[in-house]
């Protein structure tokens, strides 16, 4: 893996294009507002608008309450806006999205199925594989294995989920969330719950995973040195209700290695990205 360099900080001032090319949005929030309650009830996110190109990886960090995860309930359709507009792949969202993969901070892993079992599901319910079910049967088999082989869990795929440690479960848990190969995938602190050491080897496994498959993401934490690792560009909100206060391109060069998280010019990204939730919250 590539580390940085002391050139980091002319990395830093290219233009965006040097990094990541410009596309037509894959997910795009325009002017978004969301109220709980009514008019006169809680305002939850104030106005804004982010934009996720296709392939890119996007991060959504900010104070705690300002509106994170709801903001990953407006773009799966789960929530609709109060005011504004969320579009998905060219197409406004108005119910559930069926191109999107999930993964939160519990592994949510059925326990009375196997791991293998457990990372299927979606190709029991989502379509074209659910139609195809009994013809494919191996054929979706052999995609689960492959994923589980990718992320180190080759051999487990019998095991249950309480046979697995914490960090195993999330690595079953994002093979699920992409063996129906969604476009989108949104990520909310899936690596939260699990110790310093193991969320580093999963943020190794996110962005390998990203760079084989090549998925739009968005990824909610309070881990910044987790956001910088992983993402394109980096959004902070404000304190409720939640307001786009800064974007930050991440031009350093992929992939990226833990070691190159702890020199200067990754580490100056972070601090700068504190400072603007400090000042958020003030």
């Amino acid at each position: 893996m590539h580390s940085m360099s002391a050139s980091t900080a002319a990395v830093l001032s290219e233009p965006v294009s040097a990094v990541v090319p410009q596309a037509r949005p894959f997910v795009e929030l325009d002017n978004v507002s969301l109220s709980f309650g009514g008019d006169e009830g809680l305002l939850a996110l104030d106005r804004v608008s982010i934009e996720v190109g296709e392939r890119e990886f996007v991060a959504v960090v900010g104070p705690s309450g300002c509106g994170k995860s709801t903001l990953m309930k407006l773009v799966t359709g789960l929530l609709p806006p109060s005011s504004g507009t969320v579009a998905v792949d060219g197409k406004m969202v108005t119910g559930p999205i069926k191109c999107v993969g999930m993964a939160f901070q519990n592994s949510t892993l059925m326990p009375w199925r196997t791991t293998l079992n457990n990372v299927m599901l979606p190709l029991e319910i989502v379509q074209p594989f659910k139609r195809e079910r009994r013809q494919h049967r191996d054929e979706h088999r052999a995609r689960a294995e492959r994923l589980l082989d990718l992320v180190g869990l080759a051999g487990f795929g019998t095991k249950y989920p309480w046979q697995l440690s914490g960090g195993m479960q999330q690595r079953a848990n994002l093979c699920r969330a992409l063996v129906h190969e969604p476009k989108l995938l949104m990520l909310d602190e899936p690596f939260a719950a699990l110790d310093a050491f193991t969320r580093e080897e999963l943020w190794i496994i996110m962005q390998d995973l990203w760079l084989s498959q090549q998925f739009s993401s968005v990824l909610v934490t309070h881990e910044l040195r987790e956001a910088v690792f992983l993402a394109d560009t980096v959004y902070v909100l404000s304190k409720r209700p939640g307001r786009v206060i800064f974007r930050k391109r991440i031009n350093l060069p992929r992939p990226r290695s833990i070691a190159g998280s702890f020199e200067a010019g990754f580490v100056s990204i972070v601090h700068e990205l504190r400072d603007k939730i400090v000042e958020a919250r003030s």
